[in-house]
């Protein structure tokens, strides 16, 4: 990995992107990305998009989405202390002992998730385990007064403070790889496309969508607006050799073997066929699973919008996700930017992916 392109990495993970909130990673992210395209636009809701070759009948998308799981003020009891609830996916049994920012209209606000000390729940009939009604945030304030003081308010936004680090030189771990790692590795598509000169004879959108973890509803907007022909997601997908997952039930993907490619009913086979064979000719290592209705990504939003787009989803493999320490093999980015990039390179104009003709 350049330097350049480290350093952005590190920059956009570590920033807040929560969901309903990206603006700010969307400016790193576009930052990053401008030299390497040729026009850019933002919609309504914060959806970035990066334009190469412009104005062309035939368009293809390459996708991935920017939010990040968190939680919302929800409640400020008497004695002022928070309570919360999810945006998105969050996880209340990592949240105890977990530092946390509260962003408000002054800054953010420090403040950590609590919960009793061991002993005092020794000897307990049951022991209560952490869950929405119970976990809470301390910051520091003896009242609802003086919460309400520091900036807080109910609607508030709650990010984790986990940062990006490295492990082992081989893998990636903090919060929010979820998917902006996927951004990231677009933004590297973009940039390769035009430091080797390549000259496409269509229209890519490079695709950075908002609110994807509550529902796919920036690719969902975006979709509609752009009307693809050909839209790759990148999103990630559950290393499902690490403990306590059930491959019959869950797949057989392992970090380090290469993306994984979707088979499903939102994924259109002659793409995916083009995908996989894009694969073996350029020897990148990948790995396959199937999804029984919907692939829960953006894909889902691209292949059903308007009269239906040609999709297919081209998967990062990740341990733990939805918490603060998601991980990646550093050759799985690699090989996740180098199969979109070599995809785009054979795709010819105007190529028909239907079925039937």
């Amino acid at each position: 990995m350049e330097n350049n392109a480290k350093q952005f990495l590190f920059e956009y993970l570590n920033n807040a992107s929560p969901t309903g909130f990206e603006a700010e990673g969307q400016k790193i992210w576009l930052e990053y990305l401008k030299p390497y395209i040729d026009e850019h636009f933002v919609d309504t809701y914060g959806t970035a998009v990066g334009v190469i070759n412009p104005g062309k009948d035939y368009k293809v998308a390459i996708e991935a989405h920017a939010d990040e799981i968190s939680w919302f003020v929800n409640y400020i009891s008497p004695e002022g202390y928070i309570y919360v609830i999810r945006n998105g996916g969050s996880d209340h049994q990592i949240a105890p002992s977990k530092r946390v920012n509260i962003h408000t209209e002054n800054g953010i606000v420090e403040g950590i998730f609590g919960w009793p000390a061991i002993h005092v729940r020794r000897g307990e009939e049951k022991e209560k385990s952490p869950t929405l009604d119970n976990i809470f945030i301390d910051i520091g304030a003896s009242s609802k007064e003086e919460v309400e003081e520091m900036g807080v308010h109910v609607g508030c936004v709650i990010t984790y403070e986990d940062e990006l680090r490295e492990l082992n030189g081989k893998y990636i771990s903090g919060r929010a790889l979820d998917n902006r790692i996927g951004g990231f590795m677009i933004a590297e598509v973009a940039r390769r496309l035009k430091e080797n000169n390549i000259e496409l004879p269509f229209t890519l959108y490079i695709v950075n969508a908002v609110q994807e973890e509550i529902g796919l509803r920036g690719a969902q907007m975006i979709a509609e607006r752009l009307q693809p022909d050909v839209a790759i997601i990148t999103d990630v997908t559950h290393d499902t050799t690490s403990p306590m997952y059930n491959k019959q039930k869950q797949g057989d993907v392992k970090s380090g073997n290469g993306p994984s490619v979707t088979y499903g009913p939102a994924v259109q086979n002659n793409l995916l066929k083009m995908v996989i064979d894009t694969a073996k000719a350029n020897e990148i290592p990948f790995q396959r699973e199937a999804a029984s209705s919907q692939t829960g990504t953006d894909t889902d939003a691209f292949a059903y919008s308007g009269s239906g787009v040609a999709s297919a989803l081209v998967s990062l493999p990740l341990k733990y996700m939805h918490t603060t320490v998601e991980t990646v093999h550093k050759d799985d980015i690699e090989n996740c930017i180098k199969l979109m990039f070599e995809f785009l390179k054979q795709l010819e104009l105007g190529h028909d992916f239907r079925y039937i003709k």
